[in-house]
């Protein structure tokens, strides 16, 4: 069923506050097999909001609501949807006496404007609000369904779990499922140029590529009559794109890569410690945002001057001084010199340019080197980046440091 999302609120189309609600329905409409078609926004004005109800029904059938619903004069999506759906507003005694026990468990007085927010249309289906004031309700009218929910996320997504979601269950022609891949080390254009056909040929299930900071992803979503019946089909899907892209495929459930790689060393009781000078401690960062990381998480050093990369690492002064910082050959001196330290059964070490400033024809900005220990192995690499921005190049540093750990783990050459 062709669903739009309208979001209302002139607090949300100014920008002062971050609508994820739309994001939250969208997915959870989505797995309900509800096609999304457009997404909406409109300020507390009745006239805009009707004239928007009614060019979302001219190519769907649902219409989903999100603010509005209050007991202030600007909250006014109730009433103009009763308006736009020929009925009228009555009052809702449930409603009524819930907004009673509310004001008499906060020790307050029912003001008058309380006294809307339990007025209902005539033919609604009307959905308790437990963790607000203002309920919700479905208004249908010549096969078109509104239904509206208040604004504060905490109080949407409580109304859609308990009521709303049962309510749509039972309309349900089918189910959707997908998949998130997430893949490092392979541009989004060569990604599609390796999965051209099965794209070109796709009718369902459905491949969408999508490039995030440095990563790629796949989703592979499945429209039909049962859940089994659509994970039988992405699975089928993602077994040839794993025969094509696997070796870059890191995740098969949407997950960051630290999380991948944190999750590996756990449960693998793997110890880990990490020398940064160019990232400044932005791996470390990453790394101990996963739960329970402490249990192999050793120490992450911030050598950034050369005093300290020989005072703390024990890199040679001879060799900083041949060959720069930015070398494979400080990066090996880093990484032993921490292995010698801490003993972590991996140690991982990264050095190199930045930006914006300090790069030379030989060595620019962009170059860097990630030295990397597992037990008695050792691998040392040279990344050229696209020298974009200083941040940027930072964050990507950091998943190339992700993705060689992640490889030495699987015992991959990097």
């Amino acid at each position: 069923m062709k669903t739009a999302i309208l979001s209302v609120g002139t607090e949300v189309l100014f920008g002062q506050i971050i609508n994820t609600n739309t994001v939250y329905l969208s997915q959870q409409l989505n797995l309900l097999g509800f096609d999304v078609m457009y997404h909406y926004t409109v300020g507390d004005n009745s006239c805009r909001l009707s004239e928007m109800i009614e060019l979302a029904f001219r190519d769907c059938d649902f219409i989903i609501t999100t603010g509005g619903l209050g007991p202030t004069e600007d909250d006014l999506t109730k009433e103009t949807v009763c308006e736009t759906l020929h009925d009228q507003l009555v009052m809702h005694e449930p409603s009524l006496q819930a907004l009673h026990e509310i004001a008499k468990k906060r020790g307050r007085t029912m003001t008058k404007n309380n006294y809307k927010q339990a007025m209902m249309p005539s033919r609604a289906v009307v959905f308790d609000n437990d963790a607000g004031s203002a309920p919700g309700f479905a208004l249908s009218e010549g096969g078109k369904t509104v239904i509206c929910m208040p604004g504060p996320p905490r109080e949407m997504t409580r109304m859609w779990q308990r009521s709303v979601r049962p309510y749509l269950e039972k309309l349900q022609t089918a189910v959707i499922f997908y998949k998130t891949l997430r893949l490092f080390g392979i541009g989004e254009s060569s990604l599609e140029t390796e999965l051209l056909d099965l794209i070109d040929a796709q009718s369902d299930p459905t491949i969408a590529t999508y490039a995030k900071e440095g990563e790629c992803s796949l989703r592979i979503a499945s429209k039909r009559g049962s859940l089994e019946e659509a994970q039988s089909a992405v699975d089928e899907v993602i077994e040839k794109i794993s025969d094509r892209v696997g070796e870059y495929i890191y995740s098969y459930d949407d997950e960051e890569l630290a999380q991948v790689v944190g999750k590996k060393l756990i449960d693998r009781n793997i110890t880990i410690s990490a020398c940064e000078s160019c990232t400044g401690g932005l791996f470390a960062g990453a790394l101990t945002s996963v739960s329970g990381i402490s249990q192999v998480f050793d120490r992450s050093l911030v050598t950034y001057t050369y005093n300290a990369k020989m005072k703390e690492l024990g890199v040679k002064e001879e060799t900083l001084s041949k060959y720069t910082a930015e070398s494979s050959q400080v990066a090996s001196e880093m990484v032993c010199g921490l292995k010698e330290k801490t003993g972590s059964r991996i140690c991982v070490s990264v050095t190199g340019l930045t930006g914006p400033g300090g790069g030379t024809p030989e060595k620019p900005v962009g170059l860097i080197y990630i030295g990397c220990i597992f037990d008695d192995r050792l691998e040392v690499k040279e990344i050229r980046m696209r020298n974009v921005n200083r941040e940027w190049n930072r964050h990507y540093a950091v998943l190339h440091m992700l993705d060689i750990v992640n490889k030495m783990l699987a015992q991959k050459s990097v």
